[in-house]
């Protein structure tokens, strides 16, 4: 997982091609943008959704074997769980379609959250179990940017 501001994406210029140019999307978008998909390259797409944030995420941890998530509120603010799959349980089998299994019984030892929004985003990798929609303060409707990277 990393866990940056938005003002810093030139840190990624050269790490990868396709997570920059999520970033310069999210940097570039305004909170105003209309719900849906938006295609960035070949491999590289951004999702605008909308919803209320919950004290608690019911179908767990959710991870994805073919992509990497860049998760940006654009309005509000989010608080994500996360925690490495390793010796996670299934929670919700792999579905292939959408790219994602859900787990449960994360490590509380090495878990963390994060607080996504204002400027800040979170890139979770495969490895990552990341558990949004989770309320900072109290519940809120938000406006979020994903970025699905391909990999």
């Amino acid at each position: 997982m990393i866990y940056d501001n938005i003002k810093n994406i030139e840190t990624y210029k050269r790490i990868s091609p396709d997570i920059y140019a999520g970033l310069k999307f999210l940097a570039e978008a305004k909170s105003d943008i209309e719900l849906g998909t938006y295609p960035i390259n070949e491999r590289v797409k951004a999702i605008v959704s909308s919803y209320p944030t919950v004290e608690c995420f019911e179908r767990g941890y959710e991870a994805h074997s073919h992509g990497i998530d860049i998760q940006f509120p654009i309005v509000g603010l989010e608080r994500v769980k996360w925690s490495p799959i390793d010796n996670m349980e299934v929670n919700i089998p792999y579905d292939e379609v959408k790219d994602r299994t859900f787990y449960k019984n994360p490590d509380p030892v090495v878990g963390t959250e994060i607080t996504i929004g204002n400027g800040y985003f979170g890139i979770m990798f495969p490895q990552d179990g990341h558990s949004p929609q989770h309320l900072v303060g109290k519940s809120e409707v938000i406006k979020k940017i994903t970025i699905k990277v391909a990999i």
